[in-house]
């Protein structure tokens, strides 16, 4: 019989040690003749990507060992650190150099780029017998000079530069002949969300053409799917979809759909679609959730693969094509996508070391806002061996994701179910200006950052109260980043949450507009407005221009490495609450950035966060102090 308990202080065997363990992060994937490889974060190592191996007869083997670590600097934020060539020889950019090396597996690397410190590698790619890379050189201009690089595999040397000329380049690919070179580019102040550009250059000529793109147009991910014809993603209409588009003739639409073949290019090596040999796509479809479709001249079908959320397609090899991802259940996977066979393989992933019944099921949740519809995902607590009081309803916690332009899928964290096994619900919102619903529902941050994140945060949180779901006197407001900037936002200007979560987050809109890094130092001209003539609205909108209406507890986390929100921001919030006499914690961890990847980080912030909640709505946390506040 289950036992009755006041929710929180459920007793659970997800530990704080087992979420740093749970489903490991994928970060790329690739076909090497009969192996699959892929690269896999390793927390137990202070984060590092380690690359791995699947060989024919089911082996795992580490192909890139410790202490060598597959991460990239490149926009901050990096992504396409590693790649292969078909023969297994494994190209990767170490972290603590940025430079590229060749490895062999069981043997050593060796350096194919100089060391300078001004220089970082990223967005790897061997095609057709080519290493391909985005260079990015730092200097006295903000705006370091990027281009697309071919890198020697049989030396050491700078690279050659095949394609230059705008802010950021992106998604290099190599035509089969090896003539021609595509890619993404776009330039301040845009993101590259809002307008970007495909373009082709003849290497043989240098003649660069624009293909797509422009003004409220993004395409993305160029492939070549003959020597003189392109496949990309493009939202003329506002959902990014297919398009194929011969040199000599126009773009034509391929099966479009009301949903997103694309999203938010936030780390070089994302791609959405690939395209096998026998001219089959394999693409993902995000319209709240994701969904893996093969178009081909039949028609479009469903492909089981269970990969709801963060879904990509990593490589595309003859019938097979490589699928990660998380499932409905949370777990983090990598499958093998054969065609021909009609079979799907998990490769890599799977549950933690609790059972499917202690994971929370997503509920799609929509509300009318004030401006508009909201989407969300909730979370109710849940725990096969407890049930509540009758007469008590539950705490919540309302998560919000960075970016801001960036999208959460209905597939449950481990992290998220470390706190619904407790008897603490969740709700994830994906507020306007999220990707995942179109343009038109991105474009609704516009210049409103601080309004419309906050209003529709609050708005699915106190429907979720009205619906007798939750308590509501007992929520309370997480994220990082940019969600931490709504959360400050929302604790400063609503009166619905009780408690607020700063991870890293933002409290002075214009130091971040002159403090962060390139990729971003243009963000807040669309989110806010251009300085200096919105320097007002920045001063407006920044929690930390009004520190007396910091009102309720909150716990502020921030690592001491943040490039992209340094630490002075979370120390400014820190002291404001200390001179309002509001309760408060706050917690530097060395050595962290911008999003927390040491298992020791993950299991300390975890138990303070618990600890910090059973503090502020008075409920036991059983093997967690509560917080002490200051």
């Amino acid at each position: 019989m289950a036992d009755t308990l006041p929710y929180g202080s459920w007793p659970s065997p997800i530990t704080p040690e087992s979420v740093a363990q749970s489903s490991p992060r994928i970060d790329g994937a690739r076909l090497v003749g009969d192996e699959v490889w892929w690269g896999e974060s390793v927390p137990a190592e202070a984060g590092r990507v380690a690359v791995k191996r699947r060989r024919v007869d089911g082996t795992v083997e580490t192909v890139l060992p410790a202490p060598a670590n597959a991460r990239s600097a490149v926009h901050e934020y990096g992504g396409g650190a590693w790649t292969a060539s078909d023969d297994g020889e494994l190209f990767y950019v170490e972290k603590t150099d940025q430079r590229v090396y060749a490895l062999r597996p069981g043997g050593t690397a060796r350096p194919l780029t100089p060391a300078d410190e001004a220089v970082r590698h990223g967005g790897l790619g061997f095609e057709h017998g080519v290493l391909l890379a985005v260079r990015e050189t730092h200097g006295s201009d903000r705006v370091p000079a990027r281009a697309i690089v071919r890198i020697a595999v049989d030396g050491e040397g700078a690279g050659e530069v095949l394609a230059a000329g705008s802010d950021f380049l992106a998604q290099p690919a190599l035509s089969p002949d090896g003539r021609r070179l595509a890619w993404v580019a776009w330039n301040h102040p845009d993101m590259p969300w809002d307008a970007t550009i495909i373009r082709v250059a003849d290497l043989d000529t240098g003649t660069v053409r624009d293909i797509a793109g422009g003004a409220n147009r993004a395409p993305l991910q160029p492939v070549w799917i003959g020597d003189d014809e392109l496949l990309y993603a493009d939202d003329p209409d506002g959902r990014w979809n297919l398009f194929r588009h011969p040199l000599d003739g126009d773009a034509q639409a391929v099966a479009p759909a009301d949903a997103d073949t694309g999203g938010g290019l936030w780390v070089l090596g994302t791609r959405w679609f690939g395209v096998t040999d026998d001219g089959r796509i394999v693409a993902v479809r995000t319209d709240g959730g994701d969904e893996v479709v093969e178009i081909a001249p039949s028609g479009v079908r469903p492909l089981e693969v269970p990969a709801v959320a963060g879904a990509a397609v990593d490589d595309a090899r003859g019938t097979r094509v490589l699928v990660s991802g998380a499932d409905a259940g949370g777990r983090s996977g990598l499958w093998l996508v054969d065609l021909a066979a009609g079979s799907v393989d998990l490769v890599t992933g799977g549950a933690g070391s609790w059972g499917d019944e202690w994971m929370p099921t997503a509920r799609a949740l929509e509300t009318e806002g004030p401006h508009g519809t909201v989407h969300a995902f909730a979370y109710a607590p849940t725990n096969p061996q407890v049930t509540a009081p009758d007469d008590e309803r539950p705490p919540y916690v309302v998560l919000v994701h960075g970016g801001p332009t960036s999208h959460v899928g209905p597939a449950p964290s481990a992290k998220t179910a470390f706190f619904t096994s407790r008897g603490i619900g969740v709700l994830d919102v994906n507020y306007g200006g999220s990707t995942g619903y179109g343009r038109a529902y991105r474009d609704r941050l516009k210049g409103q950052w601080g309004v419309v994140d906050v209003d529709d945060v609050a708005a699915a949180a106190s429907a979720l109260a009205d619906a007798g779901l939750a308590d509501p006197d007992r929520l309370a407001i997480a994220g990082g980043s940019a969600g931490g900037w709504t959360v400050l936002a929302a604790v400063t200007n609503t009166d619905v949450f009780s408690a607020g979560i700063s991870r890293y987050g933002v409290g002075d809109a214009r130091a971040l507009a002159e403090d962060t890094h390139d990729f971003e130092a243009r963000y807040l001209d669309g989110l806010i407005g251009a300085l200096p003539d919105s320097e007002n609205v920045y001063i407006e909108r920044s929690p930390l221009t009004h520190p007396e209406r910091f009102r309720v507890p909150l716990l502020i986390l921030q690592g001491s490495e943040d490039r992209v929100v340094p630490p002075s921001q979370a120390e400014a919030i820190r002291d404001a609450l200390a001179a309002h006499g509001v309760p408060h914690a706050y917690v530097l961890y060395e050595g962290e950035g911008h999003g927390f990847r040491r298992a020791e980080t993950v299991i300390d912030s975890l138990e303070r966060e618990l600890g910090f909640l059973g503090a502020v709505f008075g409920f036991e946390t059983p093997g967690v102090p509560v917080l002490d506040l200051g």
